[in-house]
């Protein structure tokens, strides 16, 4: 076995001289050398897995298009860019003069006739390796399609498996990124587990960084500007702006051009994987080849009343993407099979996964209504694991998730109708009923009481008896997990598990003596000095401040899903 291991690491060293060997360093066309009327070439994929040559006319120099950065304007022609204009998926496809690397078609005029494009000068890509400090930021806004303006090429991810309601729904959280969903223009499957061979990637050739595969697939297109050993430079402008990333991509082929009036775009299909992109910053993406990125399995089974079905994925494991294609995944599986309008109602359990040493969030809850529930039960997913991947922590780094979702087309819904109390002043020491009244289907009521002990001591003044559905309860805790960051990640995951049920309401007793919220911890009612010392702190340190809570109960609601709030207000005599 010893053997076996050594003859593999030997062979993997060999593979790697050789890559390193087999491709030279760039030769580079520098911006000082670029002048109005020179001619140059570009290569692109138009069809297949075949780099073509279309031609490039320099018109001239965008200086200060960015702060210290310029963007070099050129008219493009040849092969079917007269038809179709400067297409997306042509983004990082390198351009040479006099057979030297000057940049990449990065940038162009929405909605033009003719195909002008900015190219992303070399140097200010070759920076995306150096420090955060020092590499340069996008020269110019992100991809919008109302704008004439010159802009970065959209990016246009490649769906498979996927509802048009998701992509329907999804798609403008897509173009605020810059990225355009198309559907069933991939192969939906999972790519073959091996290694591709790296030697095949050449600058002009197209790549598709594969953010989720599976049953459902997605994958962002672009193209190779650039190959120095076994790093990889394309897209000539961000994917993300995601920084220091780990996202895996594969080599491309393209199936076909779809010319548009708006914006015309390669249909490709990724073939095998060649490695992972290690930064994404604001004028290119790099990566290594041969780089295996970690991805986290996704499993989704659905159990309806028209039968089970289960969908297994692999995802980026990413904090800015993990969450999105994890709500846009939910939402497709459930709107596959279940119906989108009139009574229903999904539970789900499931849980996330991350490092060794830190407890699973756990994702228990259920939603129901008439309209829009999908959406809902998407969303009650992937807020958790939002919170969880943004809380700053490195061990929340998502390494599993795992999902049950079962659905009924039943009317779930109660109603807070009214809450009365049995007295409007008390002192302390007296008990206070607080009678809630349910309104559920067909106007059926239903009544829960609970019975409150004002504690010895209190403040005398008001006491408000919130009754509330879970999402206007946990409101709260969101907002004060957002600003106030926990001590540690099992703290983090703590505070997400105990986010309330919707199958419940909830009774929270406050009183306007301010509480704050300090590293997940509450702080009911402090010291005057201290909470003047607290208040002036919020702005600076991300304190959350609330009325006091001096205490909650949940009152169960027959397991059907409660929806409103209501309160009622007690005066505590001296």
């Amino acid at each position: 076995m010893l053997h076996n291991l050594r003859l593999t690491w030997a062979v993997a060293l060999a593979a790697q001289t050789l890559l390193a060997q087999s491709v030279s360093p760039p030769r580079i066309f520098p911006l000082s050398e670029v002048r109005a009327g020179q001619t140059g070439v570009g290569r692109t994929v138009f069809s297949g897995d075949r780099i073509e040559e279309f031609q490039v006319h320099i018109l001239g120099i965008l200086r200060n298009a960015g702060p210290k950065q310029s963007i070099i304007l050129a008219r493009l022609s040849g092969g079917p860019l007269a038809e179709t204009g400067v297409l997306q998926g042509m983004s990082g496809s390198p351009v040479y003069i006099d057979g030297r690397l000057a940049g990449a078609v990065a940038l162009s005029f929405p909605n033009s006739k003719v195909p002008i494009a900015g190219i992303r000068p070399i140097e200010d890509m070759l920076k995306v390796d150096e420090s955060p400090a020092s590499a340069p930021r996008a020269a110019l806004p992100a991809h919008a399609a109302d704008s004439e303006g010159l802009r970065e090429i959209a990016t246009p991810v490649s769906f498979s498996g996927f509802t048009q309601a998701a992509l329907d729904h999804f798609a403008p959280q897509l173009a605020t990124l810059g990225l355009t969903p198309c559907q069933g223009v991939s192969s939906g499957a999972d790519l073959p587990s091996r290694m591709g061979n790296p030697s095949t990637l050449r600058p002009g050739g197209m790549i598709s960084v594969e953010l989720l595969s599976g049953d459902m697939s997605a994958g962002a297109d672009g193209t190779v500007t650039a190959v120095d050993g076994n790093r990889i430079y394309a897209f000539g402008h961000p994917f993300l702006s995601g920084g220091d990333t780990d996202l895996p991509f594969a080599r491309a082929t393209v199936l076909a051009l779809l010319p548009s009036i708006t914006s015309s775009f390669k249909i490709s299909a990724p073939q095998e994987w060649m490695g992972a992109i290690t930064q994404d910053r604001g004028t290119a993406v790099s990566g290594l080849l041969g780089r295996t990125a970690s991805l986290a399995p996704l499993n989704i089974k659905v159990i309806g009343e028209h039968g089970t079905h289960t969908y297994k994925m692999r995802m980026v494991s990413d904090r800015a993407f993990s969450p999105l294609l994890t709500q846009m995944a939910v939402f497709s599986a459930i709107t596959a099979t279940e119906r989108a309008a009139g009574s229903v109602a999904y539970e789900l359990r499931g849980e996330a996964s991350f490092a060794p040493g830190v407890p699973p969030l756990k994702l228990d809850n259920a939603y129901a209504g008439d309209f829009a529930v999908a959406a809902l039960a998407a969303l009650g997913v992937a807020a958790p694991l939002n919170s969880a991947l943004n809380s700053g922590y490195d061990a929340l780094r998502l390494s599993r998730l795992d999902l049950e979702v079962r659905a009924s087309e039943t009317h779930r819904i109660m109603d807070i109708a009214q809450v009365v109390a049995s007295k409007t002043q008390a002192s302390p020491g007296d008990d206070v009923d607080i009678l809630v009244t349910f309104s559920g289907y067909n106007g059926v009521e239903t009544q829960r009481k609970l019975r409150y002990k004002i504690p010895i001591g209190a403040t005398p003044g008001p006491l408000q008896f919130v009754v509330s559905d879970a999402a206007t309860a946990n409101a709260g805790d969101y907002l004060a997990l957002a600003t106030a960051t926990p001590r540690d990640a099992a703290r983090v995951v703590e505070l997400l598990n105990g986010l309330r049920d919707n199958r419940k309401a909830y009774v929270r007793v406050l009183r306007a003596e301010a509480s704050f919220t300090v590293r997940g911890e509450t702080l009911p009612d402090p010291p005057p000095s201290y909470a003047l010392i607290l208040a002036k702190a919020q702005p600076v340190l991300g304190i959350a401040g609330a009325p006091s809570k001096l205490a909650e109960f949940p009152i169960d609601a027959g397991g059907d899903i409660v929806s409103g709030s209501q309160s009622v207000t007690v005066q505590v005599k001296p």
